[in-house]
């Protein structure tokens, strides 16, 4: 696990689960509603999976019907669904987690720029 300084502001890695783990991954957190396709558990080397971190299935539906006109409001609706009291304590985790060590939300995505990641890593570290 790769340490860090406990002042340190948190800091996040992004990484596809079907790349292979990499020994400066830190703590593996797996950031995706549903267990990606074809991958083991032991091959996705994932510490957490946070699948209650994700956009509801009605947002993400509703995003996906539409992605690239849709994704300033996506990005909206989703940090409305963060600041949720149970989503809350979920990020305060990770959050926690990245004050002390490496941190990498690990996706099965293959468009993480226009993915709800991004808006996830960006909520994490501007609040």
């Amino acid at each position: 696990m790769t340490e860090r300084s406990k002042s340190s502001e948190p800091y996040f890695r992004v990484r596809r689960v079907y790349d292979p783990p990499s020994s400066d991954d830190g703590i593996r957190v797996l950031v995706d509603r549903l267990w990606p396709r074809g991958v083991s558990k032991e091959r996705a080397d994932v510490q957490e999976w946070m699948k209650d971190v994700t956009p509801s299935s009605a947002l993400r539906s509703w995003y996906h019907e539409d992605r690239e006109s849709r994704f300033p409001e996506f990005e909206r609706r989703y940090r409305d669904e963060l600041a949720e009291p149970d989503r809350v304590e979920l990020t305060d985790k990770l959050r926690a987690l990245a004050r002390t060590s490496t941190v990498t939300l690990v996706t099965s995505v293959k468009d993480i720029e226009h993915s709800h990641v991004p808006v996830l890593v960006r909520h994490l570290t501007e609040s």
